[in-house]
């Protein structure tokens, strides 16, 4: 159902006419190249961070902060990577990983070190470790409003309800991520395309709880308050009046 084929980066570009260029380097820094950005939100200039920042934490959701206190940036809780995790059609899939809690995992006992000859689970090809990171998990049943809220969390950590719907054990933490016509981002989560990523009950404020919405926008680029700008860390009080614009 998912492939891992990679396309050119015009791909990126579903939601409209914009062109993903050099005004836009947060989008192609998070979206190309996978590097942690903020999350920084269209609407009130927020970003997101997971509820609890520790790396033992797998059944906490999302909320938005106005102010970058110094735990928050201590632990990276206000990083996010968006992974590239294959396609669905012609639509680019990504995993939404946090900065906050990623841990390398040690090799199992009895493994040969890699560059030795033998295999190792914990790295990668470049015999680097593996990084850990904690994803966003939508509800099987997302959007019903009894299920709409996200976990952060390790794959085969997160609660059950939020673990593989269809047969594919990760399907759940697969997002189509969007960029719109406006220069934001999107998420709509891939086992429920009639949602959104938005906030609980549409308010966007101080503390607001990250909530599976239905997509009042139509299509995959929702609306301005399901946007977000991929932000460099040392980007963040770029002024965002380009929004209205």
């Amino acid at each position: 159902m998912y492939t891992q084929e990679r396309t050119a980066m015009s791909n990126l570009v579903v939601g409209g006419p914009v062109a993903v260029n050099s005004y836009d380097n947060a989008i192609v820094a998070a979206l190309v190249e996978n590097r942690p950005v903020m999350l920084v939100h269209a609407f009130n200039g927020g970003y997101l961070r997971p509820a609890e920042l520790r790396e033992e934490s797998h059944d906490k959701g999302v909320q938005l902060a106005t102010a970058l206190d110094p735990a928050t940036k201590e632990a990276k809780g206000h990083l996010w990577y968006i992974t590239p995790a294959g396609f669905f059609g012609q639509r680019p899939l990504y995993v939404i990983e946090s900065a906050a809690g990623q841990v390398s995992p040690k090799p199992a006992q009895g493994q040969v070190p890699a560059g030795t000859g033998g295999g190792d689970a914990g790295r990668g090809d470049d015999g680097m470790q593996k990084v850990r990171r904690r994803r966003i998990s939508v509800h099987q049943d997302a959007p019903q409003s009894t299920a709409d809220t996200v976990q952060v969390g390790l794959p085969d950590k997160v609660g059950d309800k939020w673990r593989g719907r269809n047969g594919a054990p990760e399907d759940t933490q697969l997002w189509v991520v969007t960029v719109t016509p406006w220069g934001g981002i999107t998420f709509v989560p891939i086992t429920h395309p009639d949602a959104i990523l938005g906030f609980k009950d549409h308010a966007v404020t101080a503390n607001s709880e990250v909530r599976l919405t239905y997509n009042w926008g139509g299509d995959f680029t929702g609306t301005v308050i399901n946007t977000f700008y991929p932000r460099l860390p040392n980007e963040w009080d770029v002024p965002y009046h380009h929004v209205f614009t």
